[in-house]
């Protein structure tokens, strides 16, 4: 596996470490996370939506997102970049994630 894959799993082992608080399924699961780009200097370009753009955590949660990715050692930089097109609807998250709230 290349180091950029490996690389590419760690976060996401990092982004299911962080929850949105309404709802306890973490970003990834939730379909939240559109996409995860690494360059070969280690810098991480993340593209995250809300489930709202009233969303509470609209501030708190993709700063969270960045600092944890961040704080990983082999990460030079992280930059989270908030998206709303397509919009976040349901039937975006996990089949797991559909489960555990009720939707399947």
């Amino acid at each position: 596996m290349s180091a950029i894959m490996e690389l590419e799993n760690k976060v996401v082992e990092i982004l299911k470490t962080v929850y949105d608080p309404e709802i306890p399924v973490d970003v990834f699961e939730l379909g939240l996370i559109y996409s995860v780009e690494i360059d070969k200097e280690a810098n991480v370009t993340i593209e995250i939506t809300l489930t709202s753009p009233n969303c509470p955590v609209a501030e708190s949660m993709p700063q969270e997102v960045e600092d944890k990715v961040a704080a990983y050692p082999a990460i030079k930089s992280a930059k989270v970049n908030i998206v709303f097109d397509p919009p976040w609807d349901k039937d975006m998250m996990s089949e797991e994630a559909q489960l555990e709230l009720g939707f399947l």
